[in-house]
């Protein structure tokens, strides 16, 4: 962005973060961020992160960190002021292959990350669409995962230390770099899936994982989902698979199958393991069973992984108990990606007009009758707003929600009204 660009609303504000960042490091928002920010920084360090939040503070300035912005874009019903990228604090700062532990700034991409921990048969076992574009801030921050959370944990599981820039521009640490280490645990649970309310995660410190070897898909098609849901469980009733996914058609069909409810089952290990599982996976899903292995494995599932849900579409993740996720992904009358035994599955429907909020309040209703939630993901702009991104939590768990806002944020700076109820 050249060095004359001065937002018309904000120009003082436009100069003073020139002034900490550099000219050419203060710019306008680009495609998803102009519905997450007004105006975006791009700070270089730790230090011009901290003096920007003062800045804010003392100025009554809004702010949210962001990645690419894209879920700030479908969660904020207005931009806050200022947007701070963290694309330039991208570093790996530390990786101990022996103790399986990485350490690296929340700019970094997934997908780079793992390109770099590849060399050493590791990787950071999460694995939300489109790695390449999910930043560690975003990862921590939305508490993305993917596919194979049913065998390596969410981010929660894998977060050891973390260090983040609070109220004042303090920068605070929790945790450590090594896996023994669990001083601050509570604050790392608290800073995961805060989407930037309380604080801008800096730098994370993870369990690594090795790379599995012999990885294979075995892939069945059913006429109904209720006799996918039952091989799905009956599987990981016998073995551990990387993941298990059931399918609706719709969404079947879109990963290249038959007009037919699939599921999608990953296994991994060496060659007798393999075999067992493959077995099971195979008496279970029925003699139809298509086993992929190779580079046929590994296509599947990134395309599994990237699955790309319909454009101008309704979609929503529901998360209820993993005994509970068939009922409820039938009872959601909806199109379909479910995590077997992870009790989390992704629906979504064409916008519709105004039948799309009885949509939502059905897939909404259909989450609390199991003591679960929903969250939506995405929704057509002209109706966006009307719809609540989080369920609303009961009395005691919302004012204890405000109560930890307030006391992390008492200048109400850090993506505010965004969270659940409005925080």
């Amino acid at each position: 962005m050249s060095e004359s660009f001065v937002p018309s609303a904000y120009p003082d504000l436009s100069q003073a973060a020139s002034q900490i960042v550099g000219k050419d490091r203060v710019r306008a928002p680009r495609e998803s961020e102009s519905r997450a920010a007004t105006l975006i920084v791009e700070p270089a360090s730790v230090g011009q992160i901290s003096t920007l939040v003062r800045m804010c503070e003392n100025d009554h300035v809004t702010l949210a960190p962001m990645g690419a912005a894209r879920t700030l874009s479908m969660i904020r019903r207005r931009p806050v002021v200022l947007g701070i990228s963290l694309a330039r604090t991208n570093r790996i700062i530390a990786h101990e292959p022996a103790d399986m532990t990485v350490t690296v700034e929340a700019g970094i991409t997934l997908g780079e990350l793992n390109r770099s921990l590849a060399s050493d048969r590791q990787r950071l076992a999460l694995d939300p669409a489109f790695p390449d574009t999910v930043t560690i801030g975003s990862l921590i921050g939305a508490s993305q995962a993917g596919p194979i959370r049913l065998s390596e944990g969410r981010v929660r599981d894998l977060l050891i230390g973390i260090q983040y820039v609070g109220h004042g521009g303090r920068v605070v640490r929790g945790g450590g770099r090594v896996v023994k280490n669990v001083a601050g645990y509570d604050l790392m649970k608290v800073m995961t899936g805060s989407f930037g309310t309380l604080g801008i995660v800096t730098e994370a410190t993870f369990k690594a994982s090795p790379i599995p070897e012999n990885y294979e898909i075995a892939i069945a098609r059913f006429s109904n989902p209720q006799d996918g849901f039952v091989a799905a469980d009956a599987i990981i009733a016998r073995i551990s698979p990387v993941h298990i996914e059931v399918l609706s058609m719709d969404a079947g069909v879109a990963l290249g199958h038959s007009e037919d409810f699939h599921v999608i089952a990953g296994i991994a290990g060496n060659a007798p393991e393999l075999e067992y599982q493959r077995s099971v996976a195979s008496n279970a899903l029925g003699s139809a069973t298509t086993i992929l292995s190779g580079d046929e494995a590994q296509t599947a599932y990134v395309r599994l992984r990237d699955f790309a849900f319909p454009e101008n579409s309704i979609v929503g993740q529901i998360a209820v108990p993993p005994n509970e996720l068939s009922r409820c992904v039938r009872g959601c009358n909806a199109e379909f990606r479910a995590h077997g035994g992870s009790g989390v599955a992704q629906l979504w429907m064409e916008h519709g007009g105004a039948t799309d909020v009885q949509a939502v309040a059905r897939w909404r209703s259909m989450a609390r009758s199991a003591n679960g939630n929903l969250r939506l993901l995405a929704a057509p702009a002209s109706i966006r707003d009307s719809l609540a991104a989080f369920d609303q939590p009961g009395p005691g768990a919302f004012e204890l929600m405000k109560r930890l806002k307030a006391a992390f944020d008492p200048a109400s700076i850090f993506n505010p009204g965004s969270f659940v109820g409005g925080i």
